[in-house]
């Protein structure tokens, strides 16, 4: 119960926040009309369209923003038209007949008495709800996030229909005073055509600033600053946990499965329901796999702790695939990019993965195993159960052991008692984890920790950053970036990201704000080029090239391991950086 209040709260409160801003030109647009008549239909269109796209978004993920931008872009014809009518009915009517005659008629139905229409309102809530549901705040995203990762369902469309419940509550009152305003107004100076006027110019000016991207910019500087707060706080009690909820290990976490002559039957019920599409193979169950041995191995093309573990993975599905053992890779996004399955259809061909892969971009496989890990390893017999598992790099020996082990007990007599030898290259190769002293950074201030960029971040528009000084681990950008939850874009050529670290292997997840697009950088390690010490990326003077949204490794340094100062710069403005990994 105390969720379903904190949900109604969140709502309530957008009506001080700043994405809620653009839509009170088209409430108050008929706040001096009857209440029941005019802004309660409304109120339930608006209600309905938002709760509509959040529940999609909610189901189906990557798709639904494409469909919801259509949404959004009528959304904008028909109250431009709204607000022109408001403004010149006449003017329009002659203008854009048939539909600002439509808009017209809508928009006027209320001034004729006895002839008020519930269509009206109700047709222009709904437009205005598809200009609110993008932007609602983080209460709303971490209701969206949950049913991502648990699973769309009555008790998620519950709460999405609360937390619309409450900001329809917010907006009912806005209404009802201003309708009283309004009232007052008429009687005094009798200037209702005046006000129908100044109110269309409004919504006029919100439709501009909303299809210029200025209610998520500059209207941010506008609103209440404490509304902020008061979301993160009904966020921290909504989900304590909610930035680590999707975080893997940085590098190996300790196995809880029993050792390989000692393996007991996990308390799980896994599906290999649910994944949207499956490359290397046609869709499998678990039931038409009895009899096999299962490895189900999770991960995601840009985490380097995959990337590192794929080779052993590689290795046991070629070398076992005769005597009955059948790979799964469950590729499971962590990064909006790696939803789209042309880029994992790539990474797949680049990394010579040749069993079946599916795509689990609703983590409906991911839940099912209760997974919180990349790279996860489950192992799973003869019969169907989960015998064993590992999360992160790692003791490949005992897991190749683990296979080995059900391999006999399913009947077997051919199993090799051997322990493949794998030497990975590139961003395969293992770790030196010994020298690593660098962990896992973020670039999204979601989760981004030691910057040190005077002033701190400046969240979701464009500002300048200069150079701080990095200490071990620290970072910072130069140049004009727009810092967003999950990345940071350059804006224009030459801006640059430096890192302190001390590691032998230094990554960096990046990509091309366009897709066709190709950016150019230079990395420099203390201030000079990487000669010897250039990753796979980048050549000897330090030069490379983002053409793909990826892991890019940009130092391998084959001297002794020590701390030193990383900066790469870009010649071309539209990179977008997300990760710093090491190795």
């Amino acid at each position: 119960m105390i969720l379903f209040l904190l949900a109604y709260l969140g709502g309530v409160l957008t009506i001080v926040s700043p994405c809620i801003l653009p839509v009170i030109p088209f409430v108050l647009a008929r706040a001096d009309k009857p209440f029941l008549r005019n802004g309660l239909p409304m109120l339930v269109g608006m209600s309905l369209a938002f709760a509509v796209v959040a529940t999609l978004a909610s189901v189906a993920g990557g798709w639904v923003v494409s469909a919801n931008q259509y949404g959004r872009a009528a959304a904008l014809v028909l109250l431009a038209l709204f607000g022109l009518t408001l403004v010149l009915p006449e003017l329009a009517d002659r203008l854009m007949r048939p539909l600002v005659a439509v808009g017209a008629r809508l928009s006027q139905s209320a001034d004729q008495p006895g002839k008020d229409s519930l269509v009206a309102p109700f047709v222009l809530g709904i437009a205005t709800g598809f200009l609110w549901a993008p932007c609602a705040g983080p209460v709303l995203g971490l209701i969206l996030t949950g049913a991502a990762l648990q699973g769309a369902n009555a008790g998620t469309a519950l709460l999405l229909l609360v937390y619309a419940a409450g900001a329809a509550t917010s907006l009912a009152l806005a209404l009802l005073v201003g309708g009283r305003v309004f009232a007052a107004m008429k009687r005094s100076i009798g200037a209702g055509e005046w006000i129908r006027r100044g109110v269309g110019v409004a919504v006029l000016a919100a439709v501009v600033a909303i299809s210029l991207g200025l209610d998520t910019g500059f209207l941010t500087n506008l609103s209440v600053g404490g509304t902020t707060s008061l979301e993160q706080a009904l966020l921290d009690r909504l989900h304590p946990n909610a930035k680590t909820a999707m975080t893997g290990p940085s590098m190996q976490a300790k196995p809880a499965g029993g050792a390989a002559s000692d393996l007991m039957v996990e308390d799980l019920d896994p599906s290999l329901a649910g994944a949207q599409q499956w490359l290397n193979s046609p869709p499998l169950t678990f039931e038409g796999l009895k009899g096999k041995v299962v490895l189900v191995d999770f991960w995601t093309y840009s985490c380097i702790n995959c990337l590192r573990s794929i080779p052993y993975v590689r290795a046991w599905a070629e070398k076992y695939r005769d005597r009955g053992l059948v790979v799964i890779g469950v590729h499971a996004p962590e990064f909006a990019f790696e939803r789209n399955v042309d880029n994992v259809k790539n990474a797949v061909a680049s990394l010579k993965i040749g069993y079946p892969v599916a795509i689990d971009n609703d983590y409906k496989i991911w839940r099912s195993f209760e997974n919180q890990y990349w790279p996860a390893h489950y192992f799973i017999d003869a019969n169907g159960k989960v015998r064993h598992h590992h999360f992160g790099e790692g003791e490949y020996a005992e897991s190749e052991r683990v296979i080995q082990t059900l391999l006999s007990e399913a009947g077997n007599k051919n199993v090799p008692s051997d322990i493949v030898a794998v030497k990975g290259s590139g961003a395969e190769a293992a770790s030196d984890g010994a020298e690593v002293q660098s962990h896992e950074t973020y670039v999204g201030y979601d989760r981004s920790e030691n910057f040190v960029s005077p002033g701190g971040v400046v969240k979701d528009e464009g500002h300048v950053y200069a150079a701080g000084e990095p200490q071990l681990n620290d970072w910072s950008l130069t140049g004009n970036w727009t810092v967003g939850p999950e990345r940071a874009q350059l804006n224009e050529p030459g801006g640059s990201i430096i890192y302190r670290f001390h590691a032998r292997d230094l990554h960096l997840v990046l990509g091309p704000a366009s897709e066709s697009a190709s950016i150019r950088f230079r990395i420099t390690i203390d201030g000079k080029p990487p000669g010897a010490a250039h990753g796979m990326d980048s050549d000897a003077d330090g030069n490379g090239v983002v053409t793909t949204q990826r892991l890019y490794q940009l130092i391998r340094t084959p001297d002794a391991v020590t701390d030193h100062t990383f900066e790469i710069r870009f010649l071309d403005a539209g990179v977008q950086a997300y990760a710093f990994t090491f190795g």
